[in-house]
């Protein structure tokens, strides 16, 4: 059964990671006096943004009253429009705009998830005249829960028509990608090396295939078309 649908991550598949995104979430959160280490926003790369720092209020402000929704909200405010700024001269993964329309052009259906919120992964895919190119593009607004879950790809899969599993492709960088992937039962989860997460880290969860980057993903998606 060929390959038609193939689901990217956003930031470190397709984008770089120049680490501006946990940078920007970590002083967020620490203009509103909330404490959150490298390491643990670390480990909510590939996740909800606006999941995580509700995560990280509700954890320290508990017990002092206030209103873990409202004070989010706030913060994801402060977040969204500086990485808006930032990501307006953020540039591709090297090999990703090629890789993207050699799949169109051989006739696969492409579709991004992201852990971004859609006014976000909007800014860069406008910029970036990508658009046209893609089948969908889920945000983590347009679910109820986000990495781990399924449902960003299970999103994907229906706004392209695609019913079978077995013919999706989920590519990612973070460990959230690659346990999303596993958790949709897809029939290729495959991990790039583009990101903040080496071999060793991406290979002890559940997938596929291990790539250097998104460039290499048309090769592996016509081996495993034909």
């Amino acid at each position: 059964m060929p390959i038609r649908l193939v689901v990217l991550d956003v930031g470190g598949t397709i984008i770089e990671d120049r680490g501006d995104v946990p940078e920007e979430l970590r002083k967020a959160l620490a203009k509103y006096g909330i404490a959150a280490t490298p390491a643990e926003i670390s480990a909510w790369r590939g996740a909800s943004k606006r999941e995580m720092l509700r995560h990280f209020v509700q954890r320290q402000i508990l017990s002092k009253g206030a209103d873990p929704d409202k004070l989010s909200a706030e913060i994801y405010r402060d977040f969204s429009a500086n990485l808006i700024a930032i990501y307006r001269s953020v540039p591709p993964i090297a090999g990703a705009d090629d890789a993207i329309r050699t799949l169109r052009d051989r006739g696969h259906l492409v579709a991004a998830t992201t852990g971004f919120d859609r006014e976000i992964a909007g800014s860069i895919f406008r910029r970036l005249g990508w658009e046209k190119h893609f089948a969908a593009v889920v945000s983590s607004d347009d679910v109820a829960q986000g990495r781990p879950s399924p449902y960003m790809i299970f999103h994907a899969m229906e706004a392209a028509r695609v019913d079978r599993v077995a013919e999706v492709m989920a590519v990612g960088d973070t460990p959230l990608d690659l346990q999303a992937g596993t958790n949709a039962g897809v029939r290729a989860v495959v991990g790039v090396l583009t990101g903040a997460f080496n071999r060793e880290r991406l290979a002890s969860e559940p997938h596929t295939h291990i790539l250097a980057s998104v460039a290499e993903v048309p090769a592996l998606v016509a081996k495993l078309t034909a």
